[in-house]
């Protein structure tokens, strides 16, 4: 079985959704508190490459963060994007499910069981 982690905050509804859609289904995956063990750039690139996207998918818009950071300007680069997340992780989106290869942001959480071997 491949194995699996979850990027988990514990106060996101959606994050404790996904946790419980794989518990229900027997699977225990590793769980990463990335609010309390960031990911450093190098993961963060390694994690988007498994996601298939660009930084600026994701980022979380609404954080007061991305208004401070100014992250909405089109002229930051990937770079500069995944150095804000780095060093602001609740820039983050959650969950993340990661499953050897291959990752999925679970929004909704049911989208974390389109990548379970």
């Amino acid at each position: 079985m491949t194995d699996l982690t979850l990027y988990h905050n514990p106060r996101c509804s959606k994050s404790r959704g996904a946790l419980e859609l794989l518990q229900d289904r027997g699977l225990t995956p590793t769980v990463v508190h990335y609010l309390e063990t960031p990911l450093d750039a190098t993961q963060l690139k390694a994690l988007l490459g498994k996601l298939g996207i660009g930084a600026r998918q994701l980022l979380r818009t609404g954080e007061d963060e991305y208004k401070q950071l100014n992250l909405a300007d089109p002229q930051l680069s990937e770079a500069q994007l995944i150095a804000a997340i780095a060093e602001h992780p609740r820039l983050m989106e959650r969950p993340i499910l990661v499953a050897g290869d291959k990752a999925i942001i679970g929004r909704p959480p049911e989208n974390v069981l389109e990548i379970l071997p």
